[in-house]
């Protein structure tokens, strides 16, 4: 892809704007932590279009940005760690080439709530924790799904020339 650079860029621009309008609106009012994720869909869009190192790149500069412009150090280590979880998943469901984008992204949602959990047992020190671990199952499921429908629209719309949004089967 020529334009590589761009792409990250403003992929990476859109993720943090992404960010910045859901802690103005929080949807899940009640449930800690649980929010919709729609700059997750910025990592998944370019996880097809560029590639495993380039949505890595994404999220990590989104998630260190984001989190010192308008969270905390905590913020920032149970972000990372989810993303850091959910893109794995995504990558080894996409490589399997079995599963749809939408698929996909409901995986990476739950995995990213899990790899949080993770951080919060070990940061807290108390296991009883992983008894929201049901609500953020559902959590991840459903907003993956949401997340899912988005970056499928999104590959769609973008001009490549093949009607998928590049790489993989949308």
């Amino acid at each position: 892809m020529k334009d590589k650079v761009a792409y990250l860029g403003i992929f990476t621009a859109l993720a943090m704007i992404l960010s910045y309008i859901e802690s103005l609106f929080p949807l899940f009012y009640g449930i800690p932590g649980v929010k919709l994720g729609l700059a997750n869909s910025m990592s998944l869009v370019i996880l097809y279009l560029l590639g495993f190192p380039a949505a890595c790149l994404i999220s990590v500069v989104r998630i260190v940005l984001t989190g010192f412009l308008f969270g905390n150090l905590f913020s920032i280590f149970y972000s990372l760690a989810g993303a850091a979880l959910s893109l794995l998943v995504m990558l080894l469901m996409k490589g399997r080439r079995v599963f749809s984008i939408v698929g996909i992204s409901m995986a990476g949602g739950i995995a990213h709530n899990i790899g949080q959990l993770i951080v919060a047992c070990f940061l807290i020190e108390n296991l009883n924790l992983l008894y929201y671990l049901p609500v953020l199952l559902l959590s991840g499921l459903l907003t993956g799904l949401l997340v899912g429908l988005l970056s499928r629209e999104i590959l769609r719309r973008l001009p490549d020339g093949s009607g998928r949004g590049g790489s993989g089967e949308a």
